[in-house]
């Protein structure tokens, strides 16, 4: 087992390894290293969210190209002093408490990028345009390769790469890629994906491939019993019971602690896409045994990823059923059980704090799962009286405890006169006054602006609450020092975006645009740039597109350059595009900038650029710059990028690393989802809370490193 980093050795870990990317599942190192310090107990502690940089897509990805993960920029510009955060030492190295962390971990769904890569050309401004619905205006082409395209040409590829490859790159590239894809329907209902997967999972010596194989078999979501069985055994580290199944799959002792971990993933990412009931009780009940013998392990990851994947996993809610129990919840057979079993596990200090900071992120996934848990359900109550209470004044909640807490309300809250939600949207706007934490205070804002765009169903007025949000959010934005503009700006962005994505356009604000617009204008920290350019983005907001293109062609700091080209491509200035093309051709030792420009021009729905990228992957020396082109091609990529990226990958003139990153490429032109499998548990995560295996600074070998 790694010997575990003391915090500011993450953090001095995490300044060397801003320079470039780390590799590891095929993927990409997503940036700084956490402050959080090891738990008590031992196991795990710390290693840092990487932040996802300003736009790609993310997936995050596997190190070695195993599927290049979500990146984002490094250590945002120097423009902006920021506060340091007061998670942790206060020591030199990047602020955490910055929003790019946040927007790096929550971006996919607002990006919804496969949405404009596989359609043709859309009325510009047009809702199609940002939700594919293809209803109005202009003409569109399917441009995802077809079934038959990725079934005779890309999966017979990886199948030789796993078959012929020994580097670790391509091997992980591969597992991912194929995953991705997923199964061919046919009447066996036999899957072909986890007869080539499985033999990886005990790969000896090569720990990242076995980890990969792991949560390879969750991103397949084939919810057979033999999958299931399998990880829930890999949970468990039952070695002995998998050596005496399947003969490829030889662990020689047990089964590696990050395998189990990522098996845990893996189950609830399985659990997320099943339909069947009785499948997603036994995921549930085998994540709830593990957690019950928590206590004795010697590390953090397994009961993160089992509480991570509880929440991955609602089940059935008994309106029937909406009393707290007394006493540990031990079966689980409906989200009220859940629910129960989380609240419990939240207030037993016996648990690690650093554990339990998870489960209101769980709580909260559950109770807005669809349907929703109403209301009026006693257990949503007792949920949000726990949350409130711990962002109190007077709390004595740890602060990663607080962070979470305050997420969670940001995604239950709604903007109703119903009594609870009054109570949360008191507790959020008021966290300024009461909670010292920079960082629950700068969630509490991106909490604001998620409740003010989200219209209750209960009583009274369904946006009554939305003034005050706009109060509080508007006065920070005008009035507060540079980071909490930045984050108030962002927020501003999430709410008006709310409003519009829940159907309530005549609440949207011009005003809201127009300060933001202005914040811009006035704007010359790198990082309240940024900030501005993507609430603008987020939007739509075309009465801005001139300060906003102003910006993007005169800033020198080109991670605030690739949040301007982020937010060119979301509001849909369509023309951005030559701009960006250019920005591109310059940007070969600019990874990041190269990638966020590249989301840019897949926003705008422009792919002329493709040949271009293939040529600069084949030419490029650094990893963190075959890894940014990679994502590029796998971000703006459709049916015509995978000729060229097959030959990329049969090429061995081309390094390892480069032929490891097309096939991570390949696996997200070709992906089956929609959204990258690993936003189901970035968006809304508490990243000041890692773990090694969530998301890994040193190493880039976290369930989030991978693309």
């Amino acid at each position: 087992m790694k010997k575990i980093l003391t915090a500011g050795a993450l953090i001095a870990l995490a300044s060397l390894t801003l320079q470039d990317f780390s590799y590891g599942h095929g993927g990409t190192y997503r940036g700084p290293g956490d402050t959080v310090p090891p738990g008590p107990g031992g196991g795990g502690g710390g290693g840092g969210p990487a932040t996802p940089g300003p736009g790609g897509p993310s997936t995050p990805g596997p190190t070695g190209p195993g599927t290049p993960g979500p990146s984002t920029p490094g250590q945002p510009g120097t423009g902006q002093p920021g506060s340091r955060p007061t998670t942790g030492p206060a020591a030199s190295g990047p602020d955490l408490t910055t929003w790019h962390y946040w927007w790096g971990f929550n971006k996919e769904p607002y990006l919804n990028l496969k949405e404009h890569i596989n359609t043709g050309t859309v009325t510009t401004g047009s809702d199609e345009f940002f939700k594919g619905t293809g209803k109005s205006g202009g003409s569109k082409q399917v441009l995802r390769p077809s079934e038959t395209t990725i079934r005779t040409q890309v999966v017979p590829a990886m199948i030789r790469a796993l078959e012929t490859e020994r580097s670790n790159h391509i091997i992980t590239g591969a597992l991912v890629a194929l995953a991705k894809i997923g199964d061919a329907k046919n009447e066996s209902g036999k899957s072909e994906m986890f007869e080539k997967i499985r033999p990886f999972l005990a790969a000896k010596g090569e720990a990242e491939i076995g980890e990969t194989a792991a949560v390879a078999l969750g991103i397949l979501a084939n919810d057979s019993p033999e999958i299931v069985d399998l990880l829930i055994a890999l949970l468990e580290d039952k070695a002995a019971d998998i050596r005496g199944k399947y003969k490829d799959v030889q662990f020689e002792n047990e089964v590696p602690m990050r395998t189990r971990a990522f098996a845990g993933y893996g189950l609830g990412l399985i659990g997320y896409r099943s339909t069947d009931i009785a499948r997603k009780q036994q995921i549930n009940g085998a994540l709830v045994g593990m957690l019950d013998k928590s206590k004795r392990m010697g590390t953090r990851d397994i009961p993160v990823a089992c509480l991570t994947s509880i929440g991955l996993v609602p089940l059935e809610f008994d309106a029937n059923d909406d009393a707290l129990s007394a006493g540990r919840q031990t079966q689980i057979k409906t989200r009220n059980d859940q629910l129960r079993f989380l609240l419990e596990y939240y207030k037993d200090e016996n648990q690690e704090y650093l554990n339990r900071a998870h489960a209101p992120t769980a709580m909260a996934r559950l109770l807005t799962a669809e349907p929703a848990v109403p209301g009026t359900s006693k257990l949503r109550g007792e949920v949000v009286k726990l949350l409130t209470s711990e962002v109190a004044k007077g709390t004595k909640a740890k602060d990663e405890e607080k962070q979470s807490c305050m997420l969670a309300l940001g995604q239950i809250g709604d903007c109703d006169n119903d009594a609870w939600d009054i109570e949360i949207r008191k507790a959020v706007l008021g966290a300024g006054e009461v909670i010292k934490d920079q960082q629950t205070q700068y969630f509490s804002m991106i909490a604001a602006g998620q409740i003010g765009g989200r219209p209750g169903t209960g009583e009274g007025d369904p946006v009554a609450g939305i003034k005050d949000v706009r109060k509080t959010l508007t006065e920070l934005l005008n009035k507060g020092k540079s980071a909490e503009k930045s984050w108030a700006g962002l927020a501003i962005g999430v709410m008006e975006r709310g409003l519009e994505d829940n159907k309530m356009k005549s609440a949207c604000s011009p005003d809201m645009a127009k300060a933001v617009s202005n914040a811009l204008a006035d704007a010359r920290s790198p990082v309240e740039i940024g900030a501005y350019a993507i609430s603008l983005g987020l939007m739509k907001d075309l009465d801005s597109k001139l300060v906003l293109t102003e910006k993007f062609n005169k800033v020198s700091d080109a991670d605030a350059q690739g949040y301007c080209a982020v937010g060119l491509g979301l509001m849909n200035s369509s023309d951005a595009i030559k701009p960006i093309q250019d920005v591109i051709r310059k940007s070969t030792y600019k990874p990041e900038l190269l990638r966020s420009a590249a989301i840019g021009l897949g926003l705008l729905g422009d792919k002329t650029i493709v040949p271009e990228l293939i040529d600069m992957l084949g030419r490029a020396g650094a990893q963190s710059s075959q890894a940014a082109i990679a994502s590029a091609l796998g971000f703006i990529g459709d049916t015509r990028s995978v000729e060229p990226l097959l030959k990329f990958i049969e090429d061995k003139e081309k390094t390892d690393g480069a032929r490891g990153f097309a096939a991570a490429a390949l696996g997200i032109v070709a992906d089956k989802e929609p959204l990258p499998w690993n936003s189901k548990i970035s968006v809304d995560i508490n990243y000041r809370a890692n773990t090694p295996s969530l998301t890994s600074p040193d190493a880039g070998t976290g369930i989030l490193d991978i693309l």
